[in-house]
């Protein structure tokens, strides 16, 4: 669960926000633990203290990632080393915080698609939430900067993601995902 970002466009911690009465951070986490993963780790970076203070993260690993401004790569590297500490995972689906079209059978649907890597489709291109067998680690350690897995999703078969193409990064955003998923 990547949500060690600063808001820059947004101007406060979308980890914060509220969708469907639920703070983007907990629904996230829920969500994955409903999926039926484990462990839930939930990277944080920024306002770390903060959001930890004020989101119940008890269904999660938390790790705080230090170089959370180096991008999202480092973020990924972060919770990957965690997750690769656990003998008994057999994959990881990467995810961020701020898509609130998420769904638990969504999460189930890419991990159980028999393939090594599956990303969720939305807006005509791959994205995440993306499962990765461990045999695929390796090359999520090695994501450097701001860009993320997308290159490694290229070619990846997809399982589709309707209004997967709202996420939170701006105030206008905010608005729109709650009058699309509260209204």
């Amino acid at each position: 669960m990547l949500a060690a970002g600063g808001s820059a466009r947004l101007g406060r911690p979308k980890q914060l926000e509220e969708v469907r009465g639920e703070r983007l951070l907990e629904r996230a986490v829920r969500v994955a633990a409903e999926a039926g993963f484990d462990p839930v780790v939930a990277v944080l970076g920024a306002a770390a203290k903060r959001i930890s203070e004020e989101c119940d993260l008890r269904r999660s690993w938390v790790v705080v990632n230090p170089g959370w401004a180096e991008g999202m790569g480092s973020s990924v590297r972060a919770g990957v080393e965690l997750v690769e500490s656990f003998r008994e995972v057999t994959g990881a689906v990467l995810m961020t915080c701020d898509m609130p079209a998420v769904t638990a059978e969504h999460l189930r649907a890419l991990a159980d698609a028999g393939e090594e890597v599956v990303a969720s489709k939305y807006a005509e291109r791959r994205g995440v939430p993306a499962y990765f067998a461990r045999g695929r680690f390796a090359e999520l350690r090695e994501l450097r900067g701001d860009v993320g897995a997308r290159e490694l999703l290229r070619g990846a078969k997809v399982v589709e993601l309707p209004g997967g193409e709202v996420d939170v990064d701006t105030a206008e955003d905010l608005a729109r995902a709650r009058e699309r998923f509260e209204g």
